[in-house]
């Protein structure tokens, strides 16, 4: 990195798989970052000369793609993308030896996965930084950039109180695990046959220790929603689970954001999607592209803080 470093203790690993792997204080000064990078590009325009990364991508995608080509170019750095949206990885040849020739040729992977064991095998296997771009546990860019765009308008976030309504799936996941980081209050409501894994609650509860942040459970939406400061939904079919479209939409539809859940929540409460929303599903048309709305600014805040992602790791 050639310019302002991250004045923390040194990362447990190389990689971000989950967003488990940087503590509290690593987590706050990563958004302090992403801030930084916003406000002044130009900084940062050299900061990954001479490096090569490698985006491979198994599924669709929009904002993660734009987002981290033009992050990486606007830092000096270059792209080859590898489409694997046709074949899977793993198929023609093994995960461990996708990632030992890439290592030769590239100094970091940026990966969107259907399944977290792809890319914990290609940590595994390489020595250069692994990103998660999104596997069916995990979206940590999502969450880091959900907690950002939050700071930006309400400030320091703790005791910041955050409502999830929908399915317990990988963005409420990493916003479980960010959550606990950041001292954030967050009440998660799922069918109970959707809830998030005890694993993640796990971890999450053992860091809430330290910062004080608090995770809770139900299944009523309105409890989640009640004096919230931020509303936040997802897709009720993530991609990978599209047999089971019908009987997801029969179990979440009493869990959509519309007007009357919205009205439990705090009076500057906004509204939360990473995004591509169902209109009428998980979120009616007057929530989603109303004045509470914030969902262009969190996926405008994808590069920045993906950007100070890669400032990190290659510092």
């Amino acid at each position: 990195m050639t310019a302002t470093t991250l004045a923390t203790p040194l990362l447990l690993s190389n990689d971000l798989l989950t967003g488990s792997e940087w503590n509290p204080l690593q987590s706050r000064e990563l958004l302090q970052l992403s801030a930084e990078v916003k406000a002044r590009p130009g900084r940062y325009a050299a900061a990954l000369h001479g490096k090569s990364l490698a985006l491979i991508f198994e599924k669709p995608s929009l904002r993660t793609r734009v987002t981290f080509e033009v992050g990486i170019q606007s830092m000096g750095g270059s792209v080859v993308f590898l489409d694997h949206t046709q074949a899977r990885l793993g198929e023609r040849e093994s995960i461990a030896d996708v990632a030992r020739n890439l290592e030769r040729w590239v100094h970091g992977i940026v990966a969107r996965v259907y399944e977290q064991r792809v890319l914990e095998d290609m940590a595994a296997s390489a020595d250069i930084p692994v990103i998660n771009a999104l596997s069916d546990k995990f979206h940590p860019c999502q969450a880091l950039a959900d907690f950002f765009t939050l700071e930006e308008k309400f400030g320091a976030l703790r005791g910041f109180k955050l409502g999830y309504v929908g399915d317990g799936n990988n963005v409420c996941h990493s916003l479980i695990f960010l959550a606990a980081r950041l001292g954030v209050h967050l009440r998660i409501a799922t069918p109970s046959q959707y809830a998030p894994a005890p694993e993640v609650l796990a971890d999450a509860k053992r860091v809430a220790r330290e910062t004080r942040a608090k995770i809770e459970l139900f299944t009523d939406p309105r409890e989640a929603a009640a004096g919230a400061q931020g509303v936040y939904t997802d897709s009720w079919t993530s991609m990978g689970f599209e047999a089971e479209e019908k009987v997801r939409c029969d179990a979440f539809q009493p869990y959509q954001v519309n007007r009357e859940l919205m009205a439990l929540a705090a009076p500057d409460a906004v509204f939360m999607h990473c995004l591509p929303a169902h209109r009428g599903l998980e979120v009616t048309p007057e929530i989603l592209d109303g004045p509470q709305s914030i969902v262009l600014d969190q996926s405008e805040n994808r590069m920045y803080v993906q950007k100070a992602i890669l400032l990190t790791l290659f510092h």
